[in-house]
């Protein structure tokens, strides 16, 4: 009898076996990047109509603060959760959006908007950080690309309908308070559906990791399960090398990310563009990355990791280039559907490449270390387009990081291996 609960009581791996409990955590990701969007198109606006702020470095400061909070956070998420569970770490990481949009709405001074920002960047790194793990966790070993795409598609999906929710509130209502009331309800509704709804997903990391079989190659026989935190961190960082590969490429993306956030928004409005047409324009990037990832991160179980991640960054580094040669609506138009385009075969595919190389019991510290370093991306992007912007223009600083992604594209082609190997003689199905 107790062999018969014990056996009913183990957590299956797979998608369709852990359906409902994907797609309500695809849901709350939903609201995780709903919550970057709702200010993408409006702060900069902001900083320089409400606050009078010009100087692109002093701008960009609440993408900086964004950026090493969050960096900080994943390390925090990563180890939690690892330690105390999946689902505490996602409930704390919403407490803390709550604050965010009621601190934007009654600013009085740049300085809160940073403060926002702050909090904002320990809201992200807690939440998205633990829903890609908790995915990770629910699928197994054979679907971790495709589980990926969607947790990310869903994100940066939400991030696009957003901002262009918000530049369309700004239009018709003003820069406040309307558009940050959207990011209010977010937070409230996934703290309900967190606290009532998702359930913890760190014994189905424990079922896989009993059943792992190392690759046949031997390539990863060192990463066994009981490394060190700090040993985790010297591989995921330099070390391993697809690991630190894929921290190398994270980080030049978010780089990308992060400069675009501040600096897009600017560079259109220089060229008289309504704060409507700003809005639809960065949507595009966002959301042709979000629906890209639909595809993207389901090709790589089955094309491979390391070419993909290849291609995307020499896509964004072409993109960069048409947006900073633009004048034009159509051209920018291009430029970041390029730029969508190039991230969406990135994003989901460095994230299932850890997935591969992490050792299951530690997967959790693996995923926050990498996110560490792509999430120091965002600060890194705002602190380099504000220097070279105000050193001498916008579009100066757009070409700084198309030859960033250049070096990137070097790196990964040269140091990073393809991660993804057949399932060993008796995989785990769901």
């Amino acid at each position: 009898m107790r062999c018969a609960v014990a056996a009913v009581s183990t957590p299956a791996l797979g998608l369709r076996a852990n359906a409902a409990q994907f797609a309500l955590l695809v849901a709350v990701n939903a609201l995780v990047g709903g919550m970057v969007g709702q200010q993408q198109t409006v702060l900069p606006l902001l900083a320089e109509d409400e606050f009078g702020l010009t100087g692109y470095t002093y701008i960009f400061t609440y993408v900086a603060a964004f950026g090493i909070t969050k960096a900080t956070a994943n390390w925090f998420a990563g180890a939690w959760s690892d330690r105390f569970g999946r689902k505490p770490v996602l409930l704390v990481g919403w407490l803390f959006a709550i604050p965010v949009p009621l601190m934007l709405i009654w600013a009085p001074s740049w300085g809160w908007v940073v403060l926002a920002n702050v909090l904002l960047g320990i809201n992200q790194g807690l939440t998205w950080s633990t829903t890609v793990i908790m995915k990770i966790d629910l699928v197994g070993p054979q679907q971790r690309g495709l589980a990926m795409g969607l947790n990310e598609a869903a994100g940066y999906g939400a991030v696009a309908l957003t901002s262009m929710a918000a530049g369309w509130l700004a239009a018709e209502h003003g820069l406040r308070p309307a558009p940050f009331l959207l990011g209010l309800s977010y937070a409230a509704l996934a703290i309900a559906l967190t606290g009532l709804a998702v359930r913890e997903t760190h014994r189905h990391a424990k079922v896989e990791a009993a059943a792992h079989v190392p690759r046949a190659d031997g390539r990863h026989d060192h990463l066994h399960g009981g490394l060190t935190s700090r040993e985790i961190a010297a591989q995921t960082t330099w070390r391993e090398p697809a690991l630190s590969s894929a921290s190398v490429a994270g980080l030049v993306n978010n780089l990308n990310f992060g400069l675009s956030w501040g600096l897009f928004p600017l560079l259109f409005a220089s060229a008289g563009l309504s704060v409507g047409q700003i809005g639809v324009l960065f949507a595009l990037y966002p959301g042709v990355w979000g629906v890209g990832q639909l595809f993207t991160g389901a090709l790589s179980d089955r094309w491979g990791r390391k070419h993909l991640i290849t291609l995307g960054m020499a896509v964004q580094a072409v993109a960069l280039g048409v947006v900073a040669l633009g004048h034009s609506v159509a051209v920018w138009a291009l430029g970041t559907v390029l730029l969508g385009a190039g991230t969406a075969m990135v994003y989901p595919t460095l994230l299932a490449a850890i997935g591969d190389v992490a050792h299951p019991s530690w997967r959790g510290r693996a995923v926050g270390v990498y996110r560490v370093w792509r999430d120091l991306g965002y600060a890194v992007g705002a602190v380099l387009g504000g220097v070279v912007a105000d050193l001498w223009d916008l579009r100066a600083a757009v070409w700084a990081a198309a030859a960033i992604s250049v070096v990137a594209v070097a790196v990964v082609a040269r140091r990073m291996y393809e991660t993804r190997h057949e399932p060993g003689p008796e995989p785990l199905r769901g």
